[in-house]
């Protein structure tokens, strides 16, 4: 039997590919993987707890009432030996007796406050930064959402890109064999020939059905990126000639940085002020706390069950006060509030370790993208030269002035170079991509 999510899923797919495939933008599918991919749909349910959690803290301070019933019957009620003062002197030196009546019952109420706590005030500042530094997280697995989907979004437009290129040799590879296989026919080329070219069409038309097939892996891959479940109809309305000449994505490379607003030295700086916390909660604890409470119960007995009958209720009511007052550990509580001062200069070192994390792999990847810019922008010349060498040298077949050997030795060249221009295209995308990402862009 199948869960209730997966059918639901089930009805989700059907009901798109009624509805025909979703249309979407890469910056719509960013903001869709930032709102129900499957990272940002947990961090955001980490955000709730934290919330919860805050809560829950801040009620240990407030008034804490609990109540309390209890009935018990004696089926053997207890019995002790006492001295045997009835007849002195006569008969046992003790007797059997029983002082308890088998029914009892009893209900009442506590009421109880805390005071005074140093760690209890410490602790209320350090939930809210637990609920700051959840939400934070939340906010990072937003960005890395946004980073997978567009890269997911690219991959898709790079596979079919490169499936396109490959699709525009299959018709001239078809024409040049349908001729070699007439001239053949004729006695004006020899088998080989039309072998050669044979060979080198199956080739070609293989390589555009892996790379169809890249693309298909690549839109399961968007449809996982945007949690959507798998099989969902995606049609893709960025180009990706627009994306590459996007005159933004272009000037990333000239980007400020300043990694005083980047989240994850935001994430560093909140750790640092937990571990703050943490040496003022462990220096409270050697503060006196103090507790006030109030008590009221009402019992009854009886030797048959007839409460508020013959025998009445009686009350009981306590109140006080509780002072706890820490005087000798024998230096526990200083040695561990010096472990976590150690781990406040652990947390000092973060950040600046961070901070220059954050600016050489922002120096890296801002130079990963000029290169790959520079080697996409030679590839993309060296194929258009290469695709006018094939045509000139498909014409010259067809004249008979180039023999199958040069032609399908050009096709050869055309597809490694059209390999090479398709790796330098998914180079500069996972660099844009890289380099934005550690812009903290996303």
């Amino acid at each position: 039997m199948r869960s209730i999510p997966t059918l639901l899923g089930i009805l989700l797919v059907v009901a798109l590919r009624a509805q025909g495939p979703m249309s979407l933008s890469m910056q719509q599918a960013m903001d869709m993987a930032a709102t129900q991919s499957y990272m940002t749909r947990n961090s955001a349910l980490a955000v709730e707890v934290a919330r919860h959690r805050n809560k829950e803290f801040i009620a240990i301070g407030l008034p804490q009432v609990n109540a309390e019933v209890s009935m018990s019957n004696f089926i053997d009620p207890p019995t002790s030996l006492v001295p045997n003062f009835f007849t002195p002197g006569v008969g046992p030196e003790y007797i059997a007796a029983s002082f308890q009546v088998p029914w009892q019952l009893s209900a009442g109420g506590t009421i109880s406050q805390l005071i005074f706590d140093g760690s209890y005030l410490v602790g209320l500042r350090a939930a809210k930064e637990l609920k700051l530094q959840s939400e934070q997280e939340h906010a990072k697995a937003q960005a890395d959402a946004r980073a997978q989907a567009a890269k997911a979004y690219q991959g898709v437009l790079a596979a079919e890109e490169a499936a396109r290129l490959l699709g525009e040799g299959v018709p001239l590879l078809e024409k040049s064999l349908r001729e070699a296989t007439a001239m053949h026919q004729q006695g004006f080329m020899e088998i080989t020939d039309v072998d050669r070219l044979t060979v080198e069409l199956a080739s070609l038309q293989d390589r555009q059905r892996n790379f169809t097939r890249q693309a298909d892996v690549a839109r399961a891959m968007l449809a996982f990126a945007l949690g959507l479940p798998q099989g969902t109809p995606l049609a893709l309305t960025d180009k990706l000639e627009a994306l590459i000449d996007n005159p933004e994505e272009t000037a990333l490379t000239e980007q400020a940085f300043d990694p005083n607003t980047h989240i994850e030295l935001d994430v560093a700086n909140t750790y640092e002020r937990l571990q703050v916390l943490n040496w003022k909660n462990d220096r409270s604890k050697s503060l006196p706390s103090l507790a006030g409470f109030f008590s009221h119960s009402q019992v009854w007995n009886g030797p048959e069950f007839d409460p508020g009958g013959a025998y009445p209720f009686y009350p009981t009511t306590l109140w006080g006060l509780k002072l706890t007052v820490p005087i000798f550990s024998s230096g526990m509580r200083y040695h561990k509030a010096q472990q976590t001062k150690i781990g406040i200069e652990q947390a000092k070192v973060n950040i600046e370790a961070t901070d220059h994390r954050l600016r050489a792999t922002t120096d890296q990847q801002r130079n990963n993208a000029r290169i790959a810019f520079d080697s996409y922008t030679i590839e993309k010349r060296n194929l258009e030269l290469s695709r006018s060498i094939l045509e000139r040298t498909t014409i010259k077949f067809s004249s008979g002035l180039a023999s199958s050997f040069e032609l399908t030795q050009e096709q050869s060249h055309y597809l490694s170079v059209q390999q090479i221009y398709v790796q330098r295209l998914v180079d500069l995308l996972i660099a844009r991509t890289e380099l934005r990402k550690a812009l903290d862009l996303y």
